[in-house]
């Protein structure tokens, strides 16, 4: 583990080098031993990542660029725009949608545990049947494992799911 202070990136030359309309996590922290996630996510004009609710940890949000709208579990929706600055508690229902500049934002929570395979305890025998595979609820771009049934976009960094035909 690196203990020293050390500037990781440069976010105006993050967004500057980052493609035009390009969508999903620009940059992410990946240094070993930390204790923090962060992600700069980019959606384009008109995107979203549907309604959702993360329940294990607390997301502090920053908007970098582009307007949007976070739709919270009351109904109401939250205007966004450069600088604001958001609390997500854990547990709260959300939704975010990009204006028509897009939205550009940073958020930042407490590391997960990777996921870990681990011995399956034996089932007894009247309920046979191996425990459902799990695959399409991972994020294809940071692992996060979804609570949704039917995700379209990653909560933590904003990646899409693959389509699968709607189920």
């Amino acid at each position: 583990m690196n203990t020293v202070p050390q500037v990781l990136a440069v976010l105006d030359e993050v967004l500057a080098s980052a493609a035009p309309g390009g969508r999903g996590a620009l940059w992410r922290l990946a240094e070993q031993g930390r204790e923090l996630d962060a992600n700069v996510v980019r959606l384009p004009p008109g995107a979203d990542v549907g309604e959702h609710q993360e329940d294990a940890l607390d997301v502090f949000l920053v908007v970098l660029a582009g307007t949007g709208g976070l739709r919270t579990g009351t109904g109401d929706t939250l205007r966004l725009g450069p600088t604001a600055v958001v609390w997500l508690p854990r547990t709260a229902r959300r939704a975010l949608e990009a204006g028509p500049e897009g939205l550009t934002y940073l958020t930042v929570h407490r590391r997960r545990p990777g996921l870990a395979v681990t011995p399956a305890v034996p089932a007894p025998a009247h309920e046979g049947g191996e425990a459902p595979c799990m695959l399409d609820l991972v994020c294809p771009g940071c692992g996060r494992l979804s609570a949704d049934r039917a995700p379209r976009f990653c909560s933590a960094c904003g990646e899409p799911f693959p389509d699968h035909g709607g189920t």
